[in-house]
């Protein structure tokens, strides 16, 4: 069996440093500001894109524990 832990490594790198730049970008923008319930609404896409980024991660990992992780090489 392979050792997919090196493979995991560079994808969960990314994105916690993406989620990171997340929630500095979302702190910036609420609180730079005055807090009104329109800087909610721009808001709201960023949350968006932080649950689709580990959403997209967990698929990632699971295609490399099963071997996917080489699929262009196919093609």
């Amino acid at each position: 069996m392979k050792n997919h832990g090196k493979k995991m490594i560079a994808p969960i790198v990314i994105t916690i440093v993406f989620l990171l730049y997340l929630a500095v970008y979302i702190t910036v923008l609420l609180l730079a500001t005055d807090f009104s319930p329109v800087m909610i609404l721009f808001a709201i896409p960023l949350f968006a894109l932080g649950i689709g980024m580990i959403y997209v991660l967990k698929i990632r990992i699971n295609e490399i524990r099963s071997g996917e992780e080489d699929d262009l090489s196919n093609y």
